[in-house]
């Protein structure tokens, strides 16, 4: 009997451990969530010990040009405040509403006869991300407590701080009811090639990382996909801006994690700004070390200030074609001018990724026109970009950006790692059946009546 394959065996103990953990209490998965949180804290010093020696190793690919300094961002786990919010994302989680078991929609048939529409799991998650570790311990927080089962697969350049974090989340989830092989990892491509072709056992595929790995996940599998292969967010100055909100907006948008998927890539100024909020937000941004590549008008508004930042001549550069679409994920912005708003809402569904874009604006009227003309899972008014994060929105954390229009869009938080079915009841002494309704002498008809329910009552 041939031997099977590895990523196959664990697809299908996912899969299994899914199954048997349907009829699990909700009690049970806020339990393990808080076991997940006291196992990270007792093993901080190891799980960062790994976190150095993966930076270690990491900065030689840099060094060597095999990997940008962006992705050596991404894997510190130390950076800023990261390990602090990962551990308060699991204790968010767990006291968030369980997603699963709610009514959406409740209808009396017939006498007896009642149909719920109620939320449930979707399955298996396989979870593939690059360099950032948490992305670990939020996937698996956020997967047990809206009751999916999991596969999650990190970069190479993570391998050590994932593994540790993988064995504190099993260290938890034995103290509890749920199967040890509810959250589940795997270390080689090969076994993610294997696992795309895998849809008798995994229901959805969850890529986070560059262009590159979505379109090739998106390219090979039959299971469907969820999220966005580039972060092309913007900021539009309108005519009507303040000139110090558009500092702080636009300068945080930027710079408080240049890496990161929310970051502002462009930056569109509406050509009456330009010498007057523009020149500030300039010497605001050379002030922050951002290289700026600049359209003609943006460029010669520069140029003609005086005195000139000391910077300018090395920082603000013209802007080659490519530049409005790329995820540049460091201190570059590109900028463009253009003649009014309906342009830059034109402009940023053309050329955006459909990720997030805020405007800059205090007429009321321009605000409202371009949230609802950027076609993006967000749309922002005098707020940075950087908001666009499920922690932020209050979903605890997330398991990624989703730019697509089906299902979930934006940050995908417990809601959106849930679908629905349909429960039906029968209470008749017989039953029912289809063949006693219909048009006709003696066939009963549908009384559809509404049902106020918030759960399934059986």
């Amino acid at each position: 009997m041939p031997e099977k394959d590895p990523a196959e065996v664990i697809a299908k103990a996912t899969k299994a451990a899914f199954e048997a953990s349907q009829l699990i209490p909700s009690s049970e998965r806020i339990k393990a969530l808080r076991e997940i949180r006291t196992e990270l804290e007792a093993a901080k010093d190891d799980i960062l010990a790994a976190n150095r020696a993966d930076l270690q190793e990491a900065q030689k690919d840099v060094d060597a040009g095999h990997m940008s300094s962006s992705l050596l961002n991404r894997l510190d786990l130390t950076k800023g405040d990261k390990w602090d919010s990962m551990l308060q994302g699991v204790a968010d989680v767990a006291e968030l509403p369980d997603p699963t078991g709610i009514v959406s929609y409740a209808n009396e048939l017939d006498d007896g006869l009642e149909l719920y529409r109620v939320s449930c799991p979707i399955g298996v998650l396989l979870v593939i991300f690059e360099a950032r570790p948490e992305v670990v311990v939020n996937i698996a927080a956020l997967a047990i407590k809206s009751g999916n089962a999991a596969i999650l697969k990190g970069g190479k350049e993570s391998h050590r701080t994932s593994r540790m974090l993988s064995q504190a989340i099993q260290a938890a989830l034995s103290k509890t009811a749920i199967p040890s092989a509810y959250i589940n990892t795997i270390q080689t491509r090969a076994e993610v090639s294997a696992l795309l072709g895998l849809d008798q056992y995994i229901d959805l595929i969850i890529p986070r990382g560059s262009n590159n790995l979505v379109r090739n996940i998106q390219n090979n599998t039959r299971i469907p996909v969820m999220g966005h292969a580039d972060g092309l967010c913007s900021v539009y100055i309108d005519e009507s801006a303040d000139v110090k909100k558009a500092v702080r907006v636009v300068v945080d948008s930027k710079t408080d994690y240049p890496a990161a998927c929310n970051s502002a890539e462009t930056l569109i100024l509406h050509e009456s700004v330009l010498s007057t909020v523009w020149p500030e937000v300039a010497k605001a941004l050379l002030a922050a070390d951002v290289q700026l590549l600049c359209d003609e008008p943006s460029l010669a508004s520069l140029r003609a200030l005086s005195p000139a930042p000391a910077n300018l001549a090395s920082h603000a550069q013209p802007a080659p074609p490519e530049a409005y679409e790329t995820e540049h994920l460091s201190l570059t912005l590109s900028v463009k001018t253009l003649p009014s708003l309906s342009a830059a809402i034109q402009w940023i569904n053309a050329h955006s990724s459909h990720h997030t874009d805020t405007i800059v604006a205090e007429e009321a009227g321009a605000a409202t026109a371009f949230c609802r003309g950027v076609d993006s899972a967000g749309t922002f008014v005098n707020a940075s970009t950087r908001f666009a994060d499920g922690f932020r929105y209050g979903f605890g954390t997330e398991v990624g950006i989703s730019t697509g229009r089906i299902h979930a869009r934006g940050p995908v938080g417990l809601e959106g790692l849930v679908t629905y079915k349909y429960m039906m009841r029968s209470t008749g002494a017989q039953g029912h059946v289809v063949g006693e309704f219909g048009v006709g002498k003696g066939k009963r008809q549908y009384k559809h009546r509404k049902l106020e329910a918030s759960a399934v009552p059986f």
